[in-house]
């Protein structure tokens, strides 16, 4: 899934090709990836973009009418877990043809070019919403602070952890929480914070509650600067590259060379490394405790 350095890299790659370019029109393929239907997704057609925002892991197109029309219209778009952006200089001249393929939705300018979303598997999570304000996303409008912003310092981030119940791991996904971080990067920070992801949110420290926020702002901080300038097909690779536990299972861990293990859901996964997070020991794995019952 996108996290937030990746979806910071697909905003940064949009506002130099969007802004200032007029919508010829944007097209569905997959009517199940349009969650609005009013204002219709027609009103795109011959609006002119003006800005791209991101709201922890949403994209957020702004695009102005001309003269005398109705305000601003934003093409809010959330990658879900198997969601992708793909930019093309010069798009087919004709139009999509609904099917099995990844195809979700068009977006093509009047100079030719424009992008494509696509999603691959079955299970179609991808959403497009077109409103007129991002707030009238519910995804939105329940995101916390983004971690990366200017004002989002350290007491900021333990007045949001006091009272909570939770365990670090679940607590850094909660998108109403802490906007952009998933089970990815969640992983690498409690690494680099060297802390279990099943220690409650309770328990920390004042210090510990220090190297949290610096291992999350740093390890997001690198992710965004790797990122920075690549073209969409290369962000995968480069997020893959440059995690040091997750989807590393089986691996020695980079810092003290033990090796990295997995605790398995129904759905996802975490992984961490016993020497660094966890005292030496191991983690049980839910999965497996469940058939051993």
């Amino acid at each position: 899934m996108p996290e937030l350095p990746e979806v910071e890299a697909l905003r940064e790659l949009l506002g130099e090709h969007l802004v200032g370019q007029e919508i010829a029109r944007a097209l569905p393929v997959a009517i199940s990836v349009l969650k609005t239907y009013d204002p219709p997704l027609g009103a795109l057609d011959g609006r002119e973009v003006t800005g791209v925002a991101r709201h922890g892991k949403f994209l957020d197109i702004a695009t102005a009418g001309p003269a005398g029309t109705a305000g601003e219209l934003h093409l809010v778009i959330h990658l879900a877990r198997a969601g992708w952006l793909q930019w093309r200089d010069v798009l087919p001249s004709g139009p999509p043809r609904p099917g099995k393929g990844p195809l979700a939705l068009r977006v093509a300018l009047t100079g030719g070019d424009g992008f494509d979303l696509t999603e691959a598997g079955t299970t179609k999570r991808l959403a497009v919403h077109l409103v007129r304000d991002p707030a009238e996303v519910p995804g939105v409008a329940r995101l916390g602070p983004d971690p990366l912003a200017g004002d989002f310092d350290r007491d900021a981030f333990a007045a949001l952890l006091a009272g909570e119940r939770r365990r670090l791991k679940g607590a850094l996904r909660d998108q109403s929480l802490i906007a952009g971080i998933g089970n990815a990067y969640s992983d690498e920070i409690l690494h680099a914070a060297r802390m279990s992801p099943f220690k409650p949110v309770g328990n920390l420290t004042e210090d510990e509650t220090t190297a949290l926020y610096e291992a999350m702002r740093a390890t997001l901080r690198e992710a965004v600067e790797r990122s920075h300038g690549l073209a969409a097909g290369r962000l995968k690779a480069e997020k893959k590259s440059g995690l040091r536990v997750h989807g590393r299972t089986g691996e020695p861990c980079p810092v003290c060379g033990d090796t990295i293990r997995e605790v398995s859901f129904s759905d996802s996964s975490l992984q961490y490394c016993p020497t660094c997070q966890t005292g030496g020991k191991p983690l049980a794995d839910r999965r497996l405790s469940r058939l051993l019952k």
